[in-house]
């Protein structure tokens, strides 16, 4: 179904798929074609979904989907874990890793170790302000206040 991401509800619901590096301007624009071909595509049993979706910050993919037309079903979500494993393949990046914390820093995305995030606090590399990205928000309007907020307000505050 053609649609545009703004077009969704602000109920929509989304999954962030974060990049384990930044993406080249080429490697964007095949993202933005491909995905644009399969959330056209995209089905549940047979009905097309009401879905769009969009880049962010060159290194993260959001999938938007209006479930009050069609819900997304066990094997559409399926469907879409398998497109985002090609595009992983074809691009040589890993939209899985979750061993990586998205923080902004001067204006651009860092990717911190799990393992080192309280060594990073301790040596005030990351502080209570520091912008950190919240991938589980899961409906469209929470992109824009809930995404991205200070580390005193994520998991990460048992470290302060």
């Amino acid at each position: 179904m053609n649609i545009t991401f703004d077009e969704l509800s602000p109920d929509a619901r989304v999954w962030i798929f974060q990049a384990d590096r930044k993406l080249e301007t080429s490697e964007q624009q095949v993202i933005d074609d491909e995905t644009a071909l399969f959330v056209r595509d995209w089905k549940a049993h047979g009905k097309p979904l009401k879905a769009a979706s969009r880049l962010y910050y060159d290194q993260f993919l959001v999938i938007a989907l209006d479930e009050k037309e069609q819900e997304a079903t066990g094997c559409a979500i399926d469907t879409s874990v398998a497109f985002i494993r090609e595009l992983e393949k074809a691009l040589q990046v890993n939209f899985f890793d979750r061993s990586k914390v998205a923080i902004m820093r001067n204006d651009e995305v860092m990717l911190e170790n799990l393992k080192e995030i309280k060594d990073k606090v301790d040596k005030g590399h990351i502080t209570e302000d520091t912008p950190v990205f919240n991938n589980l928000v899961d409906k469209k309007k929470d992109l824009d206040n809930q995404w991205v907020v200070p580390a005193k307000k994520s998991w990460l505050n048992r470290y302060f």
